[in-house]
C-alpha cells in the first residue's frame, strides 16, 4: 500500500436549515436535493468503482429517511456520527451536547443496524466536552480536527487516549468552494478538481493519507459531480492505492502503532 484514500460524505440534507428553525420550502429544497438527486448518484459511482466510503449522518436525517441510512450500511459503507441535527456544539452546555450525541448514537445504531465507530462533529466544532463524550461512547476515532496531514493519536492533558484522529482540512472540503449563498463568490468546479489532484499527488508521493470531505447537496450537481468522477478515476489509475472507510483507516493506524484504549 502506497496511500490510503478516505472518501467521506456528510449527509446533512435539510438539517442545516432545520437546526436554525428555517422551514421555508425554498431553503429546505436545497438540502432535499442531497437526498433526492445526489445520494443515488454517489452510491452508483461508489458501486461501479467498488469503493467503500464513510457517511456522516445527523440522527434527524436518519429519522427522516431511515431507508437511506440503512442503505449505506447494506452497501458496505460506514455510517458514522454527525450530531443530532447538525447542532453547534460549542454553543451548547456540555450536558446538552452529551445528551444529543448519545441519543444520536443510539438512533444511528438502531436505524442503520451498525454501531458507529467514529464521529465527525457538525461543522468540525470540537468543544471542550467533546473528547469526554467520545471516550464515554467508546468510539475508535474522530474526524473533526486539523493538526496534521496524516492520522495521529489524540492526547488529553499530555496523556495518550488511544483515539485516532483522521484529520480534515478545509482545502479538502467542498463546502467552502461552493457556498449556498448566491451572493458569495463561486469557484469553478474544475479548479477545485485540480486542487484535490495536487493534494492526492503529494499524499501519494509522501506515502500517507488522502482524505476528502464532501456533502451530497454540495458535490451532487452535475457539473461538480463530474469532477469527483474524474478524480476517482485519476486516483484509481495509481498503483498501491487503498480505498477505505475512515473506520478501517483508524483500525489500521491503531493496530500498526499498537495504540492502547
Amino acid at each position: 500500500m502506497r496511500v490510503a484514500v478516505g472518501l467521506s460524505f456528510d449527509s446533512d440534507h435539510e438539517t442545516i436549515w432545520l437546526r436554525d428553525g428555517q422551514t421555508s420550502p425554498g431553503r429546505l429544497s436545497q438540502g432535499e436535493y442531497g437526498a433526492r438527486a445526489a445520494v443515488p448518484r454517489i452510491l452508483r459511482l461508489l458501486d461501479r468503482r467498488g469503493i467503500p466510503a464513510s457517511f456522516y449522518v445527523p440522527a434527524v436525517c436518519a429519522l427522516l429517511r431511515p431507508d437511506e441510512a440503512r442503505g449505506y450500511a447494506q452497501a458496505g459503507h460506514e455510517v458514522a456520527l454527525h450530531g443530532w441535527i447538525h447542532e453547534r456544539n460549542s454553543e451548547l452546555p456540555a450536558t446538552t451536547e452529551r445528551e444529543l450525541t448519545l441519543r444520536a448514537a443510539e438512533t444511528l445504531t438502531r436505524i442503520s443496524g451498525t454501531e458507529p465507530a467514529g464521529i465527525r462533529n457538525p461543522s468540525w466544532d470540537f468543544s471542550h466536552a467533546t473528547l469526554d463524550i467520545i471516550r464515554e461512547l467508546g468510539l475508535r476515532y474522530d474526524s473533526s480536527l486539523m493538526a496534521d496531514d496524516d492520522p495521529y493519536e489524540i492526547d488529553a492533558a499530555g496523556q495518550p487516549t488511544g483515539i485516532v484522529e483522521i484529520p480534515v482540512q478545509w482545502i479538502r472540503d467542498d463546502a467552502p468552494y461552493f457556498p449556498v449563498d448566491p451572493a458569495r463568490p463561486f469557484t469553478p468546479p474544475r479548479d477545485i478538481g485540480q486542487v484535490w489532484r495536487d493534494e492526492f499527488d503529494q499524499a501519494y508521493a509522501q506515502g500517507g493519507l488522502f482524505q476528502l470531505t464532501m456533502h451530497p447537496h454540495v458535490i451532487g450537481p452535475r457539473s461538480r459531480f463530474v469532477v469527483l468522477e474524474e478524480l476517482v478515476d485519476y486516483i484509481a489509475g495509481h498503483h498501491g492505492v487503498w480505498f477505505a472507510t475512515h473506520a478501517d483507516i483508524a483500525s489500521y493506524v491503531a493496530d500498526t502503532a499498537g495504540l492502547q484504549r
